[in-house]
């Protein structure tokens, strides 16, 4: 059996489209698609353009004034070819660009949906094509879906992505200067002080940004970073156990500095925890810890790292070095 993948002609996008539909296409074909789409922020933009017009070329299929043209083409008297045809194909070209105009310019029925969180708060919410987003603590977020594409922005926070599968319309989110594409899987994005963490759980993205010319393409297990000036980090391994735990509520820490620790921690409590020497904050911390429960937090800091609470009110506590 031959398995020679097949490449397209100048790597072109529509190439690649043809050869995903026809029948004879193998798994060997689809690797090759999916390492082509990597190469290059501009390949990912054409694959993305031909998505569309395949998908307005299935709507059109049923549209009356373009089935109207041909017919009209097909009626008209027979003359010598280069007299009809240039006529009849321009006919037939301005009634299409008319219909694809008319039916498919921006949808401007298209209603931005915004959720967001307050301090301590998770919430879950389902959208409109059935994908679930988990939202962290101190989350905003705008949903826009049209006939063309799905797009997400997150505008600060953290949240957990399960993708609806809809393979007629790409699931864009926009974070800062990064952009994720999603076509059906479960992911994180974190965007905090300008910089943008990604996060894969199953199955694939493409994270793009800005001025990058290079696309990170995360297997599960994976993370990646893009910095305040859009830039991509490296690849690296995902802490799974943290990426697991904070959508039920927990916060996993291991060998992380104390000043890191109460900084996550307070993002879940108007209670903050605070260092009255700065240099406290070098003292790295383990442990699994309640998001948002400071007296529990505080009572093994106590126990176990010679620390000593004073309470200044009821939304502030201070760390001190205990006393020998």
């Amino acid at each position: 059996m031959n398995t020679r993948t097949w490449q397209p002609a100048d790597g072109e996008a529509e190439a690649w489209m043809a050869r995903l539909m026809a029948p004879d296409c193998t798994p060997a074909d689809r690797a090759a698609f999916e390492d082509w789409l990597a190469q290059s922020p501009r390949n990912l933009e054409a694959w993305l353009e031909i998505e569309r017009v395949q998908a307005l070329s299935a709507q059109l299929r049923s549209d009356e004034m373009l089935r109207a043209a041909t017919r009209a083409v097909r009626r008209a008297p027979v003359r010598p070819f280069h007299s009809w045809l240039p006529a009849a194909a321009a006919a037939v070209l301005v009634v299409a660009v008319a219909a694809i105009w008319w039916r498919h310019e921006p949808d401007t029925a298209a209603v931005p949906q915004h959720y967001a969180t307050n301090m301590g708060e998770q919430s879950e919410v389902t959208l409109a094509d059935g994908t679930v987003v988990l939202l962290d603590t101190g989350t905003e977020l705008t949903a826009t879906f049209d006939s063309r594409e799905r797009r997400v922005e997150l505008e600060r926070g953290r949240a957990q992505f399960v993708v609806g599968t809809d393979p007629q319309r790409p699931f864009l989110l926009k974070a800062g200067p990064s952009t994720v594409r999603d076509v059906g899987t479960t992911f994180q994005v974190a965007r905090r002080d300008g910089a943008v963490e990604v996060a894969l759980l199953e199955g694939r993205v493409d994270v793009t940004a800005k001025n990058d010319r290079n696309v990170a393409t995360l297997a599960p297990g994976e993370t990646v970073s893009v910095d305040a000036s859009g830039r991509i980090g490296p690849k690296a391994p995902l802490d799974l156990a943290s990426a697991r735990a904070w959508p039920q509520g927990d916060l996993v820490f291991k060998d992380r500095r104390l000043d890191e620790l109460l900084a996550e921690m307070n993002r879940y409590s108007k209670q903050q925890v605070r260092l009255a020497d700065p240099a406290l904050g070098g003292l790295t911390v383990s442990g699994v810890f309640h998001a948002g429960d400071q007296d529990a937090l505080v009572a093994v800091l106590e126990r176990g790292w010679s620390l000593r609470a004073e309470r200044r009110g009821a939304d502030e506590i201070v760390l001190h070095r205990r006393d020998n």
